[in-house]
């Protein structure tokens, strides 16, 4: 292969790969993709090297199975193996064997991102959270020593105002309040509509579990990243794209709330069913 041939052959898959961790929020835009993994690296070193191994794993996974070019190039094989990567870093202590796991588990979310797809399932973001329920759980229950200890997140005063941002960060699981403006920037920079209904989202979320959580969870985007992520999902120019919204939003409030309750690892499982409750609705209606 000439070393032009085999330079923009790099070139490409790491601008898919930045278009894959865009892809977390919707956005197939690889500054936007920038713009996370800094939001990223500015939580958490370690996450955000683990964000990036696992988008890369995810998407050479991709080639290497000779997925659909077009679903490659548009990040679909990315922000899933980027989100496990992300959380394994959460949850587990950042020793060697995380790293495998981080490697495994990408892999493994890519190819059942690719199940989905051929089954024509609005998947979003499922294969991470089931790929991260079965880490999670299975080290609980095997090796509870690889947990990383859990620290309290405390807001501060100026959190209980900036509430929807924390909920832009908290889909990437950072309670940086910086981080979260990284990824608020990231999904406007691609579409001023997604970012205004993620906002929407988040606010209406904390509205709608106002008497039935504390005040905390609302300060820290606890209870927001699932609706920012419902919203965007669900926005268009359209009058109708609100009620839509508004719905899948407040299926993922209901829904993370029951989780909590029972405390089940909630993820973006609220999103996810919550947003595919409103299409199975929406698409009835048609």
């Amino acid at each position: 292969m000439p070393v032009n041939t085999l330079y923009v052959s790099t070139k490409n898959i790491f601008k898919t790969v930045l278009i894959g961790i865009g892809q977390i929020m919707l956005q197939e835009n690889a500054v936007t993709g920038i713009l996370f993994l800094a939001g990223i690296f500015i939580g958490s070193f370690y996450m955000g090297l683990a964000a990036l191994l696992a988008a890369i794993t995810g998407t050479l996974t991709s080639y290497l199975l000779k997925y659909n070019t077009k679903e490659i190039n548009s990040g679909l094989y990315g922000f899933s193996p980027a989100l496990v990567g992300v959380a394994v870093m959460l949850f587990l202590k950042p020793v060697f064997i995380a790293w495998i796991i981080i490697v495994i588990g990408s892999a493994l979310a890519a190819m059942l991102q690719n199940f989905f797809i051929k089954k024509n399932i609005a998947a979003f973001t499922f294969p991470f959270v089931l790929v991260t329920w079965i880490i999670y759980y299975s080290v609980s229950y095997i090796y509870p020593g690889l947990l990383a200890e859990s620290n309290p997140l405390v807001p501060s005063e100026i959190d209980k105002y900036l509430f929807a941002v924390k909920g832009f960060g908290q889909v990437i699981f950072q309670a940086n309040i910086f981080s979260g403006a990284l990824f608020v920037i990231g999904v406007f920079f691609h579409s001023r509509i997604a970012g205004l209904y993620g906002i929407l989202g988040a606010i209406i979320a904390a509205i709608l579990a106002f008497y039935f959580t504390t005040a905390d969870s609302i300060a820290n985007g606890i209870i927001s990243y699932n609706a920012v992520l419902c919203a965007i999902a669900l926005a268009g120019k359209e009058l109708k794209n609100i009620l839509w919204a508004f719905i899948a939003t407040a299926f993922s409030v209901i829904l993370l709330l029951l989780m909590m309750k029972f405390n089940i690892l909630a993820l973006t499982f609220p999103f996810v069913l919550g947003t595919y409750l409103t299409l199975l609705i929406k698409n009835s209606k048609n």
